[in-house]
């Protein structure tokens, strides 16, 4: 019986702050043919997001990685062979077995990708979890309206840069915070946001903010926290919303965070603070493909992907999320498309 060589990330301890590539290690394994009820999926692109970190901390009660195991996460890949009914060689499938290069699996999980309106991996970012975030934050935590004033932070990221172009699409006039004038010149000229600065040649963030926002703030879109969220609830309007969707610049603390000195204000002001999945709204789900596809064919959204290319990458991909390397969404090249 013909055997399937595949090549795996695992953990091979916690980080300790930033993560390095030693903290893993790549190990090959044999997968046996699929039996009955089986099948042998190849995975051609998968996923890196900041999230996993909070995974890689005991700490955090975050459904935390198991060392020595196999990483998991997003993945879109392409079946080879099958003996599960609904699922044939060549079919396209998104699932959670990121970090591998091929898994069996009983089809449990697994969703089928029939859209042609974009290329496969696009399912990891604008439309897979990323773009649903994106859209939950917005429609369901922030609730902007038209000519509302929305400041998102990391706004070149994977869920950034479409929750701004969510925002522009329902009318607000938008503000993006970014760490390169690279990626400041793509919000503006791509993204379509109103206004957008790079926080890292900024001296005072709360002043710098103020510039672009005279008449305060009315949705907050966090996702860096820090001086970030200190600055945004300095200028925001009473009764604003801040969608508390990441906060990356805590992600590798090894003490303990310190709050924002004027997190006072939140009583005065009225404000709304509220966390979130996309996991928690599944009801948006059909709303979000329909019109995140009339949004892509009609050209209202653009998106960007940093792609690092073999499985050995991944490691490098996920560190590089914490040193700005990436503009849009982190993706790692596995394996080869075929016709």
């Amino acid at each position: 019986m013909s055997q399937t060589m595949s090549r795996e990330i695992r953990l091979k301890c916690f980080p300790d702050g930033i993560p390095r590539e030693s903290d893993f290690e790549i190990v090959e394994v044999s997968l046996a043919e699929p039996g009955e009820a089986k099948m042998l999926v190849r995975n051609i692109y998968m996923s890196v997001d900041p999230y996993m970190r909070l995974r890689m901390d005991l700490r955090r009660k975050f459904s935390p990685f198991s060392l020595n195991q196999t990483l998991d996460g997003a993945s879109v890949g392409q079946v080879v062979k099958s003996k599960v009914r609904g699922f044939d060689a060549g079919d396209y499938v998104k699932s959670s077995m990121g970090w591998r290069e091929y898994f069996l699996s009983d089809g449990t999980g697994l969703q089928r990708l029939e859209s042609n309106i974009a290329p496969i991996q696009a399912h990891l970012g604008v439309l897979g979890a990323t773009g649903m975030t994106a859209y939950v934050g917005i429609y369901e935590i922030g609730k902007p309206q038209d000519g509302e004033t929305v400041f998102v932070s990391g706004a070149s990221g994977a869920v950034g840069s479409i929750a701004c172009q969510i925002a522009k699409n329902i009318g607000c006039r938008v503000i993006g915070s970014a760490g390169s004038d690279e990626k400041v010149a793509w919000l503006i000229e791509e993204a379509g946001v109103d206004a957008a600065f790079n926080y890292k040649n900024v001296n005072d963030l709360t002043a710098e903010l103020g510039k672009h926002c005279p008449d305060g703030i009315d949705v907050y879109f966090e996702n860096v926290g820090g001086k970030h969220l200190e600055a945004a609830l300095e200028h925001m309007n009473v009764f604003g919303r801040i969608v508390l969707c990441g906060m990356i610049s805590h992600y590798n603390e090894t003490g303990q965070s310190e709050a924002p000195s004027n997190l006072v204000t939140t009583v005065g002001k009225r404000l709304t603070l509220r966390g979130f999945t996309p996991s928690d709204h599944p009801e948006r789900c059909g709303q979000f493909y329909k019109d995140m596809g009339d949004w892509i064919s009609e050209g209202r959204i653009k998106w960007k992907e940093t792609l690092f290319d073999g499985i050995g990458s991944a490691p490098r991909a996920f560190m590089g999320l914490f040193s700005g390397e990436n503009i849009g969404k982190m993706i790692v090249k596995v394996g080869e498309v075929n016709s």
